[in-house]
């Protein structure tokens, strides 16, 4: 079955963020699920938990970064965390 703009829309959406997450895995190594923990003594899911807080509270109070796209930052910890499991 062939698919509708709005199908072929999510799927290039979701492809350009595996995409960029996958880039900054390679650029970053798998800092978000091994932490350095020089810092932060917390688990990999409480960071990423805490980055998600940090851009749930940029979208609530319209404070965007000039350069950054939020929205996109928010899905990909999202993805993160799916990533990371129940550990």
């Amino acid at each position: 079955m062939t698919e509708t703009q709005t199908q072929q829309k999510i799927r290039k959406i979701c492809n350009e963020i595996a995409d960029l997450l996958v880039e900054k895995n390679k650029s970053y190594g798998n800092s978000f699920a091994e932490p350095i923990g020089i810092f932060s003594k917390q688990t990999p899911r409480e960071q990423v938990a805490i980055r998600i807080d940090d851009k749930i509270n940029r979208v609530a109070k319209g404070g965007e970064f000039p350069g950054d796209d939020t929205i996109i930052d928010l899905i990909g910890y999202l993805v993160l965390l799916k990533v990371l499991g129940d550990e």
